[in-house]
């Protein structure tokens, strides 16, 4: 399939090398989904030393794929090539999930959807954890949180995710926030959980 692209490049030299790495990837993400919608890609060198890239994927009927990659240092090509890998690969493995569970291969099941709260965030290393009704601790990650808003996420934000076993235990698969706290939130001394929404606390089996 040959993926519709947009492209977009700020203050980043766009070269024959880096366009033949593009289209090799679109390619690769054709191959996992051959009904993509629409792909943005976005290139940008917002520092002097750094590069960032985002890619924005659509997938019938109203799926949005969004991954950011940066680099922490250099102006190298080689550093941006590695940028663009690495959004790219992040996005083929939200694809491939997301196309698995739509052809039946992975078992979805939309009742299992919880709420939660942001129990704890490192912004940086673009990962958190989540603290459901239980007060079980959920791993997740920058990738996970739909409609690109990861970055607008507190301690204390209302969430709700659906889970799936990973290599070292549970960890959100998609997260979405549907209430925002304040700075100074501070989370009560026992372990309940303020649904949001009105929706009602369930016990996890």
């Amino acid at each position: 399939m040959e993926v519709p692209l947009e492209l977009a490049f700020k203050d980043v030299q766009r070269t024959d090398v880096l366009d033949e790495f593009i289209e090799e990837k679109l390619e690769r993400l054709g191959r996992v989904c051959d009904y993509i919608v629409s792909c943005r890609l976005t290139v940008e060198k917002p520092q002097r030393h750094q590069h960032s890239a985002r890619l924005v994927v659509r997938v019938p009927p109203n799926h949005e794929i969004v991954a950011k990659r940066e680099s922490s240092a250099g102006d190298s090509r080689e550093q941006l090539i590695t940028v663009v890998d690495d959004v790219f690969e992040a996005a083929r493995r939200q694809l491939q999930s997301l196309v698995d569970r739509q052809k039946g291969l992975v078992k979805h099941h939309p009742e299992k959807e919880e709420a939660a709260v942001v129990a704890r965030l490192f912004r940086e290393e673009g990962y958190g954890f989540l603290r459901t009704a239980d007060g079980t601790e959920i791993y997740f990650h920058r990738n996970s949180v739909l409609h690109d808003e990861f970055d607008l996420l507190e301690v204390g934000a209302g969430v709700r995710y659906e889970v799936e076993d990973g290599e070292k235990g549970p960890q959100a698969t998609t997260v979405e926030l549907v209430e925002k706290r304040g700075p100074n939130y501070a989370p009560p001394d026992e372990q309940v959980l303020e649904l949001p929404m009105g929706r009602e606390a369930r016990g996890r089996s």
